[in-house]
């Protein structure tokens, strides 16, 4: 409970940021990009959580930062050198672990289990960061024309969204990781438009998640980080129906109140 508490912190608005910046599927990819570091940590020092965190971090941040470089050098977009790369990964990962551990590591490296998680760097650098990230995400080009070093503060972006999945991979394992990061904000934008409003609602709902996943995980006898995911996929179809910002039922009523007027 405690993991999930400060993962909720300090992952959730990182991923109010990714969906406003269309990132969503960049959280994905790095999730994916963690698994192969992870897997040689875990080859060097068995199941070492420093370990496995160390590899997976510098992992996720060399990909990031190959696929940055192949978007700048070539006219591919950075969401397709993402992907491209996250698929290498992953396959390297799977290989990696499948030749140097049995099934039941491969498990606990893919899907994990509740660990502890220190979040307060991500917060307090997320604080820190906040006005010049918000500026690079709404209007990069000017941040630009007044040399706002864009480049700097989206490449402090992306180690703040590793260091989220390096922790979501103690916490939940390294396929869950991405989703209390992106399921609770990609519901938060169906009840709430400001950016304070979608900050609080994804927090409100990454701990409820938490702690509805971790009850329900303990009364059916199933894996916590499956079941956490699987509240936070269950809140994301029940916004996507009676959200006020946006959902189904929302628009149908209003669509029918104008047809009225």
């Amino acid at each position: 409970l405690a993991s999930i508490v400060f993962l909720a912190l300090s992952a959730a608005p990182v991923g109010v940021f990714l969906v406003m910046r269309r990132m969503s599927l960049v959280g994905d990819a790095l999730s994916h990009a963690v698994l192969p570091g992870a897997a040689v940590g875990y080859m060097a020092a068995g199941l070492s959580l420093p370990a496995m965190s160390i590899g997976g971090f510098a992992a996720g941040m060399l990909m990031a930062l190959l696929a940055g470089l192949v978007s700048r050098f070539t006219s591919l977009k950075e969401d397709a050198n993402f992907a491209a790369f996250y698929l290498g990964s992953l396959a390297i990962g799977v290989v990696l672990v499948s030749k140097n551990g049995d099934s039941v590591d491969l498990l606990h490296l893919l899907f994990g289990s509740v660990l502890a998680v220190v979040a307060g760097l991500t917060v307090t650098a997320l604080a820190v960061i906040y006005r010049p990230l918000m500026l690079e995400s709404i209007d990069p080009l000017f941040l630009r024309a007044v040399n706002g070093r864009g480049g700097v503060w989206h490449v402090l972006f992306l180690v703040l969204v590793v260091m989220n999945l390096v922790a979501g991979f103690q916490a939940l394992g390294t396929l869950m990781s991405v989703g209390l990061m992106m399921l609770p904000a990609i519901t938060a934008r169906l009840w709430a438009r400001n950016m304070g409003g979608l900050m609080l609602a994804s927090l409100a709902f990454a701990l409820v998640c938490g702690l509805g996943g971790l009850l329900f995980s303990y009364h059916v006898e199933i894996p916590s980080g499956p079941a956490i995911i699987l509240w936070c996929g269950a809140l994301y179809l029940f916004s996507v129906v009676f959200g006020k910002e946006g959902g189904m039922l929302t628009k149908w009523l209003k669509h029918r109140k104008h047809r009225t007027a």
